[in-house]
């Protein structure tokens, strides 16, 4: 099969880590299923992946290359033994959580909590930016009939960590304030659509007009847009100088979220995936008893933050890593009866996969994003249709 492989000895930024090679298809073994993959969704553990930080992929990994993608929708081509519940030439989108399906957290538990818990397309080897990739069958979710291959593909990975975050650990309630940080990126554009669905009011955080146009659109009650306060970001090794600055700009940036939601009060929860540079500013901010739930660090993982405003104030961090099964699945619902929508913002072709992560590298991206793989061009939404397009180029 064709894939685009990453090797140890290229690790670097996206263009230079992301080679196309011939591979051999992987083989279903008991439980899984292989996928023709139509396309896959751009995510930025691909580019963590080609750059081998903050840890490699290829460690303990004896094939000797790494095909990254956490995210795709297509085809099912192959059933391994034991699967009954798909069957080939069914129509899917994929869940990245990959579990062991055997310790007593997959049966009756949490399944996040399985030791053996990875993300697939990250740290499994097999992931969508190839001709066919290999998952669990319990990874596989029906893709929603209305939406194109791209569509389809774009949103599983963010789409379904922020319905955890959001619904399952943070609890949010109608009648709640949350600020979301990245508000206009491809987690953010989630967060704002579950708040507005849920009846919670959405402050929106952004870097460009644009977003905040996008924000506006998907139901956020307002935004700021934080180059209005450069001293917000936390920097690493920070001076006193500097230290004060960022508390007078934090001080600034609540005084706008007052003015947002007309009450002078802090959001109940904060949506928090940025890190080093914004969690201290989160954790001032948040209303008394509010919530910080936290999901990742793109910024930097080292966080530095006065403790005094969580524990005087009964603050609450809350850790949050992908979704389960059940959840993923809860959450595609909302996506197949139209309650939320994908917000794909660009699509690239196969050629163009190392170019998609290198401008996801660069912050050159908004959204959501997708690759063609399978499929031979844009808005196809089923195997017939993708059949009568290959046929009439043939």
């Amino acid at each position: 099969m064709h894939a685009y492989a990453i090797r140890e000895e290229r690790f670097g930024e996206p263009m230079k880590s992301f080679e196309r090679e011939v591979l051999p298809t992987w083989d279903p073994g008991p439980g899984e299923v292989l996928v023709q993959v139509m396309a896959a969704g751009v995510n930025f553990n691909g580019v963590w992946a080609g750059l081998g930080e903050p840890v490699s992929v290829l460690k303990g990994n004896p094939l000797g290359y790494h095909i990254a993608g956490s995210d795709a929708s297509g085809v099912v081509w192959k059933v391994g033994e034991g699967v009954t519940r798909w069957k080939v030439g069914d129509e899917v989108v994929l869940h990245c959580n990959h579990t062991c399906g055997e310790c007593e957290h997959c049966n009756g538990g949490e399944p996040l909590a399985c030791r053996k818990q990875q993300i697939w397309g990250y740290e499994t080897p097999d992931g969508s930016f190839a001709q066919y990739t290999r998952v669990q069958s319990q990874q596989l979710l029906p893709k929603p009939n209305h939406l194109t291959w791209e569509e389809a593909a774009s949103y599983g990975l963010t789409f379904f960590t922020a319905y955890r975050m959001l619904i399952d650990r943070a609890g949010l309630r109608a009648g709640e304030d949350v600020l979301i940080w990245g508000a206009g990126g491809g987690l953010g554009v989630f967060a704002v659509q579950l708040a507005k669905l849920v009846g919670a009011r959405a402050v929106a955080v952004v870097s460009t007009e644009e977003k905040a146009e996008l924000a506006m659109q998907l139901g956020a009650h307002g935004v700021i847009n934080r180059k209005e306060f450069p001293d917000l970001a936390q920097r690493e090794n920070e001076t006193d100088e500097q230290a004060g600055l960022r508390m007078l700009a934090t001080k600034a940036f609540g005084k706008r979220i007052w003015q947002i939601l007309g009450e002078k009060k802090g959001p109940e929860v904060v949506f928090e995936h940025v890190g080093r540079s914004t969690f201290a500013s989160s954790v001032f901010l948040a209303n008394r008893f509010g919530r910080i739930v936290i999901c990742g660090a793109t910024t930097g993982f080292q966080l530095n933050f006065d403790v005094r405003h969580l524990w005087m104030h009964q603050k609450s961090i809350i850790g949050s890593h992908f979704a389960d099964a059940g959840e993923a699945t809860k959450a595609n619902q909302l996506i197949e009866r139209g309650q939320i929508r994908p917000v794909l913002t660009r699509t690239f072709k196969w050629e163009e996969i190392p170019a998609a992560h290198q401008e996801m590298f660069e912050n050159k991206l908004h959204g959501n994003v997708a690759c063609l793989v399978g499929a031979p061009r844009e808005g196809l939404k089923n195997l017939e249709e993708t059949r009568a397009a290959l046929a009439s180029h043939a």
